[in-house]
């Protein structure tokens, strides 16, 4: 057998989960159809600003968006558990792209208001509920090797974040010139490219067990699990209040952008074409990881850097200084999102993986609709920069505490991989980064 080159060169190590090829189906069809739920994203958010000049109605907008996540997801990873993860992402993905041709049709007929919007917004919430923990579920099933896990992950991400420069950035364009409708109908179209490749896919049967425990029951099993483990409970938590806190500053740019700037849409795109900047920098910085060894270490720097950006962000007058700093914001949030990702799935069983997973959803996800509500109310009655700022100081509290438990993950993480066959140094990696692997603490 011959051994693996132990310098392979960057590219081909950024690039190490291609070599499935039921993976590279999904990154190019995802790719088309991500570059598309961008441009609907931008277009929504920017259609609700026009036609209400409300920053509260942008946040129960995304509110209706998000809330499913929260409700729905936990019951979503137990399917994933159970179900034919294929099957539940042809249905999801086939139900995105009717709402995104509801959306358009009623828009171009002129007859889009803004409750129906936020109907149509809580449709697409649902199918997000179901569909993210499945496909986060799903990639074991494409890859088929744990190894080239963190890998498939980070290039995942820096799919998104590609997409979410390109996406954006067409948005902008678009709207300016023959307005929003169109977005919408490209947005539909792009679902095609997910569910042909989704249907060329050649997977692994895998034996179905017996019998099934109650959902229910199923359910608490996953949450008894995931809260009874410190690790991916502290970073479930991490990440629910990073959600809840930080991440409605993306509800609130099309404001900075109007009110801030007295821009346009083509600011709105720009503004976060340059968070999505940074957010690949961070997504191609973790692909071209070897593995998880120090993953812990950066999940806290990365929250650190994401918190010290949104400060900066809400007292910045200057755009091109606030463009620049989205780049970092958007670095942070992507090294911190992804590495969380990452440990989640390292760390979890394969039998439970699907409901953590779900609970991942319920803390990135489940949590954005409160925090865009509150955002908007306060941004409502104290403007933008204010509320950015209280939601990147309550970020950079959450951070250090996030730090100052680091050196505790260890004993826990330690008998876990010892059983599951993962090399020690790895399990020793999550507190120990950047130190010698005899296993000393963070100091």
């Amino acid at each position: 057998m011959t051994e693996p080159n132990p310098n392979p060169g960057r590219l081909r190590l950024i690039l190490r989960a291609f070599k499935h090829r039921n993976y590279r189906l999904f990154f190019i069809g995802q790719g088309i159809s991500l570059i598309g739920t961008w441009m609907q994203q931008i277009a929504m958010s920017w259609l609700v600003y026009r036609l209400t000049n409300s920053a509260f109605l942008l946040g129960v907008v995304t509110f209706a968006a998000q809330i499913p996540g929260f409700v729905i997801a936990p019951v979503a990873g137990v399917l994933a558990d159970r179900w034919n993860r294929r099957r539940i992402l042809y249905l999801t993905q086939g139900a995105a792209m009717i709402q995104a041709v509801l959306v358009a049709v009623l828009n171009l007929a002129g007859l889009l208001t803004v409750w129906q919007i936020i109907l149509l917004s809580l449709w697409m919430g649902v199918v997000n509920a179901v569909d993210i923990p499945v496909r986060q579920a799903f990639l074991l099933d494409m890859i088929e090797s744990r190894e080239d896990l963190p890998n498939a992950i980070a290039l995942n991400s820096s799919l998104f974040n590609s997409a979410r420069l390109l996406g954006p950035a067409l948005a902008g364009i678009l709207i300016a010139m023959v307005g929003e409708s169109v977005c919408f109908l490209l947005n539909a179209v792009s679902y095609a490219a997910v569910l042909a490749a989704l249907a060329a896919m050649r997977l692994r049967l895998k034996p179905k067990a017996a019998t099934h425990t109650p959902v229910l029951q199923g359910l608490k099993e996953g949450v008894r699990y995931a809260y009874g483990f410190p690790p991916i409970r502290a970073l479930l938590g991490l990440l629910a209040f990073t959600s809840l806190m930080g991440m409605p500053y993306l509800v609130l740019l099309p404001v900075f952008a109007r009110t801030v700037f007295s821009g346009d849409s083509h600011t709105y795109g720009f503004m976060m074409t340059c968070a999505g900047i940074g957010a690949l920098a961070g997504a191609v910085f973790l692909a071209s990881r070897k593995n998880v060894l120090g993953l812990g270490r950066w999940v806290a720097r990365a929250s650190l850097i994401y918190s010290v950006g949104l400060i900066a962000i809400s007292q910045s007058r200057h755009l091109g200084l606030t463009l620049a700093l989205l780049v970092v914001a958007g670095f942070g949030m992507m090294v911190q999102m992804a590495s969380c990702n990452t440990l989640l799935q390292t760390l979890s069983e394969d039998g439970k993986r699907g409901r953590v997973m779900s609970l991942y959803t319920v803390a990135f996800m489940g949590m954005l609709p409160f925090g865009s509500l509150w955002a908007g109310s306060v941004a409502h009655h104290y403007g933008a920069p204010a509320t950015v700022a209280i939601g990147g100081a309550a970020c950079l509290l959450s951070s250090l505490a996030f730090r100052a438990y680091l050196p505790r993950m260890r004993a826990s993480i330690h008998p876990l991989y010892v059983k599951m066959g993962i090399i020690e140094e790895v399990a020793a990696g999550l507190e120990t980064a950047d130190e010698p692997e005899s296993g000393t603490e963070i100091r």
